[in-house]
């Protein structure tokens, strides 16, 4: 059994994502690859799908002009495995603000009970890395990479919190979906990666 993984390649930190995905599929000595996911048709061809970190409104408005956002959640509710950063965390959520500008109106997957707040932790100058722990799902030590970080500020009771950072929700977990408000593919550490790759695979057999 070969597991393909996409990385939707619109914007945002794709060749990071699919290093640190090729990297954690070979740790696991598992029989598979990484590719670029730009089309509806590339989207039905994958196993799981990473929505990497950039700008959630522009990734979303493209992807909608593709009509790759409707077959995304279409395979998503059926149970494909997606991991959602930053940016891809926000696209996955039912409702999303800015702390700034208040709502968005941007396209959203609508498929996670859960309210985002935007640039929860500053602007891009307010960037910064911080140890969090997600001993969940049997990773306690990582190091968070946060670039104009969104937060979780509500969930509903069928999400599991991941992570917290400041009393903040920064990762989140919903069966198949998971979703972090930090850049894991930034660090060299891909223990998250190999995490949503057994994921892929369990969701396969």
């Amino acid at each position: 059994m070969s597991l393909t993984v996409g990385v939707l390649a619109i914007q945002g930190d794709v060749q990071e994502n699919l290093i640190s995905t090729e990297k954690a599929i070979k740790e696991l000595g598992i029989e598979g690859k990484a590719v670029e996911v730009k089309t509806a048709d590339d989207v039905s061809k994958v196993d799981g799908l990473i929505i990497p970190g950039g700008e959630s409104t522009t990734i979303g408005q493209l992807s909608l002009v593709n009509s790759s956002l409707r077959i995304i959640k279409e395979k998503i509710e059926n149970g494909m495995p997606v991991l959602g950063i930053c940016a891809g965390m926000i696209l996955l959520a039912k409702t999303a603000d800015d702390r700034v500008m208040g709502k968005t109106g941007q396209p959203l997957l609508d498929l996670v009970e859960i309210k985002i707040e935007r640039n929860s932790f500053g602007r891009q100058k307010e960037s910064f890395e911080a140890e969090i722990s997600m001993n969940s799902i049997k990773i306690p030590k990582f190091n968070g990479v946060f670039i104009r970080a969104p937060s979780v500020s509500e969930i509903s009771a069928d999400v599991e919190v991941l992570s917290k950072f400041n009393e903040k929700i920064v990762a989140i977990k919903k069966g198949n979906i998971i979703g972090t408000a930090f850049h894991p593919e930034l660090t060299t550490d891909v223990s998250l990666h190999k995490y949503f790759v057994n994921l892929v695979k369990e969701s396969k057999n």
